[in-house]
C-alpha cells in the first residue's frame, strides 16, 4: 500500500494545525488513525525563542523531513493510507526567504514532497501567540504569495482551502478527494 502525504502549507495563523487534526479524524480508516506530523519549528521556537538563523532553519527543515520520513515508515508498517504534515522543508524554505531574503542551498538537499499541499487562505483573523511574526495584512499577503510561488517553482500540486470552521474542513476534504483520494 502506498502512503499518501498531505502537507499544510502557507502563512502562519491560518488554521493549519487545527485543520491537520480535523483531516486526521476524517481520513482515519480500518487500519487506524492517520498520523499527524507536528510542526518541529514551533517546538524549537517555544524552547529557544522565535529568532531563527538560516542555520537554525536548515536544521529545523531537516528534522521536519526526518520526522515525516519516520511517520511514513510507521504508516506503511501499519497498513495505513495517509500521513498529514503540519509543515515540511518546502515551507521552511519559504520562511528562510521571509526572514533572511533567500534560501540556503541545503534546502535543495531536502527532497521529500507531499502528494498534495493544502494551502489555507488568509481569510481567518490573525491571532498573536508570542511566536508568530507577520500579522500585518500586507505582509500576510506577501507571505502567501511567496508560499504559492515556491509550490509553483517546484511544480508541486496544491489546492487552496477557504472558509471557517466545518466549511474549511470540507473545503480541504474536497481537495483531497479530488486530487489524491
Amino acid at each position: 500500500m502506498t502512503v499518501r502525504t498531505i502537507c499544510l502549507h502557507g502563512p502562519e495563523s491560518t488554521g493549519k494545525t487545527v485543520l491537520a487534526a480535523a483531516l486526521s479524524q476524517h481520513l482515519s480508516d480500518a487500519a487506524g488513525a492517520v498520523e499527524v506530523v507536528g510542526e518541529f519549528g514551533r517546538e524549537w521556537c517555544e524552547a529557544n525563542g522565535s529568532y531563527t538563523s538560516m542555520a537554525d532553519l536548515v536544521m529545523i527543515a531537516a528534522e521536519q523531513e526526518r520526522r515525516i520520513t519516520a511517520a511514513i515508515a510507521r504508516a506503511e508498517a501499519a497498513g495505513r493510507s495517509w500521513v498529514i504534515c503540519d509543515t515540511d522543508a518546502v515551507m521552511t524554505a519559504v520562511w528562510a526567504e521571509m526572514l533572511h531574503g533567500g534560501q540556503d542551498p541545503a534546502f535543495a538537499q531536502l527532497t521529500h514532497t507531499a502528494a498534495l499541499y493544502l494551502v489555507p487562505d488568509i481569510d481567518l483573523p490573525w491571532v498573536e501567540d508570542g511566536i508568530r511574526y507577520f500579522g500585518q495584512a500586507d505582509i500576510r499577503r506577501a507571505f502567501m504569495e511567496r508560499a504559492l510561488a515556491e509550490l509553483d517553482r517546484r511544480g508541486l500540486p496544491y489546492a487552496m482551502v477557504r472558509g471557517q470552521g466545518e466549511a474549511r474542513v470540507q473545503s480541504a476534504l474536497a481537495a483531497v478527494r479530488g486530487r489524491v483520494g
